[in-house]
């Protein structure tokens, strides 16, 4: 069974969705390890309920820098948890070359926007703001790019009648919720190949790339 690390910075509703379908055997994996940046994370008392392995990780710089130490110690919790692939749910950190390359097409990442439109932080305030009137979610493969590896899955959520933008990102995140543990099982099940940007799926399900 595929092992799995999972990188959360903050309460973890993301990693609690995954770790559940793991458990109920939705997703052919097991998740081996969370591995949070903070040590006040909500995510490490999620991993406690579930007798998952945790490990918080402080890095040294300021969040949005890279820190080759804290990289590398991250690594070598990944490779002594047996990690055959990297979930990112709410991490606040930017990966580098050296968890980029250990693990080359095999570091997913969800984000609360559909992608291209509205990377980086504050998603779903910027796509309120822009008065959308349909918005969703986006799993990914991560490259060295912010929000810009190629896409794996996205689900649309309506815009309509929402008041405010934590509104709408409750409603986007109860798409999350499902859709990574989707993704993850349909990147498992091989049958897929990078072509530029794009990831194609062969032979793609119900007909489509």
């Amino acid at each position: 069974m595929t092992r799995i690390a999972v990188f959360a910075s903050g309460r973890g509703s993301n990693f609690e969705a995954l770790a559940a379908a793991a458990r109920e055997g939705r997703v052919p994996a097991r998740i081996a390890l969370l591995l949070s940046d903070r040590e006040d994370a909500g995510a490490l008392d999620v991993a406690a309920r579930f007798g998952i392995e945790a490990v918080a990780l402080k890095p040294a710089g300021r969040r949005g820098a890279l820190d080759a130490d804290w990289e590398a110690a991250c690594l070598a919790a990944c490779r002594r948890a047996g990690a055959e692939w990297i979930c990112l749910a709410g991490f606040m950190r930017i990966l580098g070359p050296a968890l980029l390359d250990a693990y080359r097409d095999r570091v997913m990442n969800i984000h609360p926007s559909l992608l291209p439109s509205f990377p980086g932080l504050d998603a779903q305030r910027q796509a309120w703001e822009h008065g959308v009137r349909v918005s969703g979610c986006t799993v990914h493969l991560v490259d060295a790019g912010v929000d810009t590896g190629p896409i794996v899955a996205q689900r649309a959520v309506s815009a309509e009648g929402v008041g405010s933008a934590d509104a709408l990102a409750a409603r986007i995140l109860e798409a999350e919720h499902t859709l990574y543990a989707e993704a993850l099982e349909r990147l498992l099940a091989g049958g897929w190949r990078r072509d530029g940007r794009r990831l194609v799926f062969t032979p793609s399900p119900e007909g489509r790339s």
